[in-house]
């Protein structure tokens, strides 16, 4: 449990700096798939955890200004339903995406996440146990869950002759 949202603040943001370098993976190697990351490319790592961190800021801002979130709501049951398909059509949107876009996404949708939360008052998701779970779940949680497709992805992303 945090004591204070400063403390959850700053583990997540410590926690994502390594996603960040995702962001300088050239053009040529975003859309490569890696066997040792479940198949998904650079891209579609990006696209999964900040899609989530998406749900997340908009949870954040409904929390800021109401006691509940009917994105928080919306995203359990379409999640209890099919999860999978979820993921699914991540993919296919952020495949669609311009890298630029991807880039921008990665490294700005984080910190407009932590900003919002900063507004939030802490009763509504540090000290109410189930916002504060959706919370890690969407970022420290989620990260962790994929540090080795991340550990994958930009060890693949190094060409092997620019390593020599």
């Amino acid at each position: 449990m945090y004591l204070n949202a400063l403390e959850f603040l700053e583990e997540e943001r410590d926690a994502w700096r390594p996603y960040e370098a995702l962001a300088s993976i050239p053009d040529d190697r975003l859309d490569i798939p890696v066997e040792g990351a479940h198949g998904w490319s650079a891209r579609d790592l990006m696209g999964h955890l900040v899609a989530w961190q998406e749900w997340g800021l908009a949870i954040a801002k409904e929390l800021a200004v109401g006691e509940t979130s009917a994105t928080a709501a919306r995203m359990d049951a379409e999640w209890e339903a099919d999860g999978d398909a979820m993921n699914d059509a991540i993919t296919r949107r952020w495949r669609d995406l311009p890298a630029d876009e991807v880039r921008r996404r990665v490294l700005t949708v984080p910190g407009e996440l932590r900003g919002y939360l900063t507004v939030v008052p802490e009763s509504r998701w540090l000290k109410h146990p189930a916002h504060l779970q959706v919370f890690i779940d969407e970022t420290i949680g989620h990260y962790e869950d994929h540090a080795a497709d991340l550990e994958a992805i930009l060890a693949s992303a190094i060409p092997a002759t620019a390593a020599e």
